[in-house]
């Protein structure tokens, strides 16, 4: 089931292929050692750098806009990894079996480590992590819109999944190749884990729709409620996009809202038809002349909303990351004072071996 049952024609394996691609194109990258020449104009040295397709590493020049537009997306999906570990969190143990429960806790453990590849991939643009998690606190940062929606039974898991995951999937594979090396060699490793998580999520929806009408009820009911809230995931339409037309610019994205939006809608058609499930949209059809499927836009108005603060769960989400984080206050006041202990430690040790 983890690779053979989904549709011939899915286009999950193609987003891998891009994957593996970005990590060759990055592999030749730092075998080339790219560095500008002494006495290069910076700006002219960050617009070829750029042009040429090449990474923007740390070290080097790049515009302030440049480095802030980073931090908020780098911060923001960092974010969403943390946050979006409660939705499915919750249901680990009340999942039906042992072999889910095991699958489930290892998928969300993956999600605490992308968020914190994410946190230390912002951290070389020269922002600490603690400045970030309190600037999430505060309610000064966001996360992703659909974290913010209740999972309400176990299919939710599986449509989650295959839905929610499959989005971040092609979303984030584009952004192994975005120009600034840190973040494009951390979505590398994040995207191979996504597409098990995708695919961990349509095993579950598949084996409940062909499994009892209960099952079968539950499956569809999920995907009915998730449907819209996962196609809002790509951010408002072009057209109301703020940061889009820049970042596609600079090479941080590769493609538009509306084109990341359309690309999953036709991944997810056939996908659909192999679980028997149904899209819950009456006007999705083919487009001969587009090559490609209409459909009906999400409520962006619910979007806006929601990023505001008053979707279904903000409120329950950050308080429980705000208690979460004072909880936890003493583990980072032990791990601070282990760190100094090993630290002085170090220099007595080199104190020692100098006066010897």
């Amino acid at each position: 089931m983890y690779g053979n049952d989904f549709p011939a024609d899915d286009t999950s394996g193609g987003l891998l292929g891009e994957v593996e691609a970005a990590e060759t194109a990055l592999r030749e990258a730092a075998e080339r050692g790219r560095r500008g020449a002494a006495g290069v104009n910076p700006a002219a040295y960050f617009a070829e750098v750029i042009a040429a397709d090449q990474k923007v590493e740390p070290r080097d020049w790049m515009p302030e806009a440049y480095r802030a537009t980073l931090i908020r997306q780098i911060a923001q999906h960092a974010h969403s990894e943390i946050i979006g570990m409660q939705p499915e969190g919750n249901w680990i143990t009340r999942a039906p079996s042992l072999r889910r429960k095991a699958i489930l806790l290892a998928k969300v453990q993956d999600e605490a480590g992308h968020g914190l590849y994410l946190y230390a991939a912002a951290e070389t643009l020269g922002v600490s992590r603690d400045e970030l998690v309190d600037l999430l606190l505060a309610g000064r940062q966001k996360y992703s819109s659909i974290f913010n929606y209740p999972t309400l039974s176990w299919a939710d898991m599986g449509t989650i999944g295959w839905l929610v995951d499959g989005a971040a999937i092609v979303n984030q594979v584009p952004l192994c190749r975005c120009s600034y090396g840190p973040y494009a060699r951390a979505m590398i490793r994040i995207c191979k884990e996504e597409s098990f998580h995708q695919r961990q999520g349509y095993e579950i929806l598949h084996t409940l729709a062909h499994g009892t009408p209960a099952q079968r009820e539950m499956a569809q009911d999920s995907v009915n409620r998730w449907w819209y809230p996962s196609l809002a995931m790509f951010g408002p339409p072009d057209t109301d996009s703020t940061h889009s037309a820049q970042s596609m610019d600079w090479k941080i994205k590769r493609f538009s809202n509306d084109e990341l939006r359309q690309r999953f809608v036709d991944m997810c058609v056939g996908q659909a038809e192999v679980l028997g499930l149904a899209l819950p949209d009456p006007a999705l059809c083919w487009n001969e002349e587009r090559g490609a499927y209409d459909f009906t836009q999400p409520d962006y108005g619910e979007l806006m909303q929601v990023i505001k603060g008053a979707g279904p769960c903000n409120r329950q989400r950050m308080e429980h990351r705000r208690r979460a984080h004072r909880e936890g206050a003493w583990v980072r006041a032990a791990a601070a004072a282990y760190a100094a202990k090993q630290a002085n430690q170090k220099e007595q040790a080199n104190q020692k071996e100098k006066a010897a």
